[in-house]
């Protein structure tokens, strides 16, 4: 099977799961309702509470939950083979992410826009909340130390892409201020802010930034990891429609034009190609590398973003529910935003499987488990647009590092104010009003010592991120319990959540056990992420049995108010 014919049936399943699973869900099983009264209206303060048009609003989600995970993910687990990737993608976006995108989305939609973990002390018990705090705490703390080492990577050994990086900061700025205070047009500025981010990008092609040995007396990666939590905070801090909205929407038009480019290029290179883009990697691999962990449930786990992710959970109850317009809006925003992640996961496939040029070359690549990732995705997205488009390949190799770095840098700054946010949730709980400036510097605090507890290279920002598949996939699961209570408490059909709560939850609670085990191996012990592990999964099974209690007292209730159906009836728009 050629590269393209599976490009092609990977765009009609994703093009199936919107246009048909999405309708259905919408209008049968969440009920969207245009005359519903969104928090970004009840409570708009135009800080965080902003409503936004929703096409920006999408740009701003995609780029938040794709981050570096989707590249990082499917380009590690395609060492099992193809075709179990392709697959775990394909069905899991349309019908795990798209599920619990939309389902997150429309749960906070629908209680003032809260956060899942917020919600999970309504629906499932205070002592469930609790420790789901404790979990989301530890994904988000994953999330921005992690993210921040990948893009210092990458800044270091792509310098062509410091001035696209930096410069986007600029011009989503100009967007915002050209959408939000001038009220131009949302059309051209999309055009001008595009034609910018890529004159940038080739303009780093031409001017590489690498920093010396010692930049205002530190190494390029402490530099550049104190920048990157210094822009966070800032960020976190401002009002959305400043540089979050305008910089997310920007770099997603640009990061989809991008995704546009390599599907093009699978599709010129393989019609008119003087090298086709066929299929190096195995469908099914049967000589695994020593080490190799099992495709069940480990496959799982390490594709999270790109099939199903609790953290996007947490963007859809934190920061997106608060800026959607009107509620039908949100099929739109989290069920298309889950498939754009989906086509990035996709497209990082075909990169890694028909990129590289010959069987040799690809094993040589992943001679081991946890190799590929970023570079190999840039490696091999970079020979298909050289051989699709014609471009150079050092711009290839900068477009794709630039579309890492920027994925990654949205979700790291959309992180942040996630933290932020439950930094104050758990003030709440312990009754100590924290503010937006002590929570960020708290947020700011835990993550650079995190970052920096290995030495100041940054190695620390990956030291517990082993744990992030599956504590992710838990959340996840943890996250759909709180949709389906909410559905069997309105008598409407929980299937939809239920189904993937369960095939998640298990798959990702056998990953952690395996991981503990293997946390206790005589010559490769790592007691601390024992014990993190150990947390994770009590706080997890008690979260989960509160769940199911919860469902229990759901089905036994009463029907809880149907959110004004009876009046809303009239109003309500097929979407």
């Amino acid at each position: 099977m050629g590269s393209l014919v599976l490009m092609l049936i990977g765009l009609a399943m994703f093009a199936a799961g919107y246009l048909v699973y999405s309708k259905y869900l919408g209008k049968r099983v969440f009920r969207l309702s245009s005359a519903f009264r969104t928090p970004a209206h009840e409570l708009g303060d135009g800080v965080d509470y902003v409503p936004t048009n929703k096409f920006i609003l999408w740009g701003h989600h995609f780029t938040s939950v794709a981050g570096a995970a989707p590249i990082v993910g499917p380009a590690i687990a395609v060492i099992w083979g193809w075709l179990p990737a392709f697959l775990w993608v394909t069905i899991g976006t349309v019908f795990f992410a798209g599920m619990h995108d939309l389902g997150t989305l429309w749960a906070s939609l629908r209680n003032k826009g809260k956060s899942i973990g917020a919600l999970s002390g309504r629906y499932i018990g205070k002592r469930g909340a609790n420790l789901f705090l404790v979990v989301i705490f530890l994904l988000l703390l994953m999330v921005i130390a992690a993210f921040a080492v990948v893009i210092k990577n990458l800044l270091i050994s792509t310098p062509t892409a410091v001035i696209p990086t930096w410069g986007a900061i600029i011009v989503a700025l100009l967007v915002g201020v050209a959408v939000y205070r001038m009220r131009w047009p949302l059309i051209p500025v999309t055009i001008v802010g595009v034609v910018a981010l890529y004159a940038l990008i080739v303009l780093g092609d031409s001017v590489p930034v690498v920093l010396p040995e010692s930049f205002l007396g530190m190494t390029p990666a402490t530099f550049w990891i104190l920048a990157l939590f210094v822009y966070g905070a800032i960020a976190s801090l401002l009002p959305v429609w400043v540089l979050l909205q305008p910089r997310d929407y920007i770099n997603g038009v640009q990061l989809f034009v991008g995704l546009i480019l390599l599907f093009g290029s699978v599709l010129i290179a393989t019609l008119f190609g003087a090298v086709k883009p066929e299929i190096v990697a195995p469908m099914f691999n049967t000589d695994l590398p020593p080490g190799t962990p099992s495709l069940v449930p480990l496959l799982f786990v390490t594709i999270a973003c790109g099939a199903i992710s609790g953290f996007h959970g947490m963007v859809s109850s934190g920061t997106t529910s608060k800026q959607i317009d009107k509620e039908t809006d949100a099929r739109f925003v989290g069920y298309f935003g889950a498939v754009g992640e989906g086509l990035l996961s996709l497209g990082t496939i075909l990169a890694v499987i028909g990129g590289i040029q010959s069987a040799g070359a690809w094993r040589e690549i992943y001679s081991e488990f946890g190799a590929g990732g970023v570079n190999a995705f840039v490696q091999g997205g970079g020979a298909l647009l050289e051989n699709g488009l014609g471009l150079p390949a050092s711009l290839s190799a900068t477009v794709l590092a630039t579309m890492a770095v920027l994925f990654a840098a949205t979700t790291m700054d959309t992180g942040m104010r996630l933290l932020r946010f439950i930094v104050q949730e758990i003030g709440q709980t312990l009754k100590v009003r924290i503010t937006k400036v002590p929570a960020t510097l708290v947020v700011v605090v835990v993550g650079l010592g995190l970052t920096f507890s290995q030495g100041l290279g940054g190695e620390g920002g990956l030291r517990i991120w082993p744990l992030f598949g599956t504590t992710n996939q838990l959340l996840a699961s943890l996250s759909l319990s709180i949709i389906a209570v909410m559905l069997i408490r309105k008598r409407r059909n929980p299937l939809p959540a239920i189904i993937p709560l369960v095939l998640v939850f298990v798959l990702s609670f056998w990953a952690a056990l395996e991981q503990l085990v293997g946390f206790t191996a005589p010559d490769n012990a790592d007691w601390l992420l024992f014990a993190i592990d150990v947390v994770i999964i009590i706080a997890s099974v008690w979260v989960a049995i509160e769940a199911v209690l919860a469902m229990r007292r759901a089905v036994k209730g009463p029907p809880e108010d149907e959110d004004e159906d009876a009046s809303l009836a009239t109003e309500r728009e097929s979407v």
